[in-house]
């Protein structure tokens, strides 16, 4: 009895597998059963339509979450900054006045900006992704772009830390933990900053409206801008690439590990559980940690506007003496100083360039006053403003490479140096990107001059 009930158990294992085999394994002769999952992944994960799919998905994503944040981003800058601060102004009016513009018009002013441009764009980015992630597909992602970063030295989910850092630097660095091989998530943290943050997408939006839009006819100029801007972040993804090679073949040399992807099903994405993960875990997160550095920023930048040098301020000071070189890069002075102020927070980087715009040229009635940042309600005001302290399109352009490569914001650095727990790669990760910033602005200026 107990030798048929061994066999009856045998029997039925063997059975069992049969089934699992002629549902799931094709063979000469016999077809796999189709299923959900398998025409989703011989589409997906197709050589000839996988990577458009992808494309077109990242594309769909970044779109809505430009268009969807405009209108709560408004809404929080006119909480913030239309109503708030006028407020806060006129109850600290009994204050000294440099205690005052320190605490109210640097402090809180920046802060304040940083969160009306950064809390709707990650609130909408990160769900997204997470919903992606729930369902099955961002795996699918790291299987379409493994041949490419596995050519580069690089691993296959390089790629999901990447798409991340479209969201947010800082949330791509920690999201490199995927990673196995140290070595590989090393290369992934350094090149992570090449991802076209959320904080960079603004600038981005608003120089190719002005300088590029513009040189096309009106029905054109949406459609041109966006084509710039998303050959920014293309270029980005190259430059990823790039440098992942230079790095695997120098100074991280090693074997790429095999990288062995098990593609799980398909299943329905828990939104709500989605929703507070994103908002929580990723966005909050993310946030805090800009407002911190954001209010040293707002200090910095008030205090420089407003601290004479030699009867002049601070900020005037700086300014001439790196106008020298900003124009060799085929920027300015004014650029230099604001991203290095900013380096708090990338989305401070347009109101503080309009500030010492400025301050530089002494315009009367525009801004709020000296070291208080601001943006203009008119595309039109906001590109005169900026002709008005000598930009050319050679300056929007180097401006647009220049947001792409440079350092990281401060957010950033510091999540570096807590996923890697190394000065010296924290170190390189924030001046590689500023090495190449200034070579690519450069060598784009020289050859813009001797072909102009």
């Amino acid at each position: 009895m107990p030798g048929d009930v061994h066999e009856h158990l045998v029997e039925a294992i063997y059975a069992d597998a049969a089934r699992i085999a002629d549902r799931a394994v094709s063979r000469p002769g016999h077809q796999a059963r189709p299923t959900l999952d398998r025409a989703l992944d011989h589409v997906l994960t197709s050589r000839i339509w996988g990577f458009p799919i992808m494309l077109l998905l990242f594309a769909l994503m970044f779109w809505l979450t430009i268009i969807g944040s405009n209108v709560p981003s408004g809404w929080i800058a006119d909480l913030l900054v239309g109503k708030f601060w006028p407020l806060l102004r006129q109850a600290a009016s009994g204050l000294p006045w440099w205690l005052s513009g320190l605490l109210v018009d640097g402090m809180y002013l920046s802060t304040a900006w940083v969160i009306s441009v950064m809390l709707p764009p990650m609130a909408i980015f990160f769900p997204m992704f997470t919903l992606l992630e729930d369902f099955g597909y961002l795996p699918r992602v790291a299987f379409n772009l493994d041949r490419a970063f596995k050519k580069v030295g690089a691993h296959g989910k390089q790629s999901m830390s990447l798409m991340m850092g479209f969201g947010c630097n800082a949330a791509g660095v920690v999201a490199a933990r995927i990673i196995d091989s140290p070595r590989e998530r090393l290369i992934a943290i350094i090149t992570n900053n090449f991802s076209l943050c959320n904080g960079r997408w603004p600038t981005q939006i608003l120089i190719a409206t002005l300088f590029i839009g513009s040189l096309v006819p009106a029905h054109w100029a949406g459609l041109v801008s966006a084509g710039a801007v998303t050959a920014v972040a293309l270029l980005g993804i190259g430059f990823t690439l790039a440098v992942s090679w230079g790095l695997s073949r120098t100074v991280l040399r090693g074997e790429v590990s095999a990288f062995s992807l098990e593609l799980p099903p398909y299943r329905p994405p828990r939104f709500w559980q989605t929703l507070y993960t994103s908002l929580i875990d990723r966005t909050v997160f993310v946030l805090w940690r800009a407002v911190v550095f954001a209010v040293p920023a707002g200090a910095a930048i008030w205090l420089s506007a407003n601290l004479h040098v030699n009867g002049v301020t601070l900020a005037q000071f700086l300014m001439q003496y790196m106008d020298p070189v900003g124009v060799v890069l085929g920027l300015n002075g004014v650029i230099l100083l604001a991203y290095i102020v900013a380096i708090p927070a990338n989305e401070i980087v347009i109101p503080t360039v309009l500030m010492l715009t400025v301050l530089v040229t002494g315009n009367q009635g525009v801004g709020e006053g000296a070291g208080v940042m601001f943006e203009l309600d008119s595309p039109e005001a906001t590109k005169n403003l900026l002709q008005a302290g000598g930009w050319t399109l050679l300056t929007a352009v180097n401006l647009m490479l220049f947001s792409l490569l440079h350092n990281p914001c401060s957010t950033t650095i510091y999540t570096i140096y807590k996923e890697t727990g190394s000065v010296k790669w924290t170190t390189v990760a924030a001046l590689l990107p500023l090495v190449l910033g200034f070579a690519v602005t450069f060598g784009v200026a020289t050859v813009w001059r001797f072909l102009g």
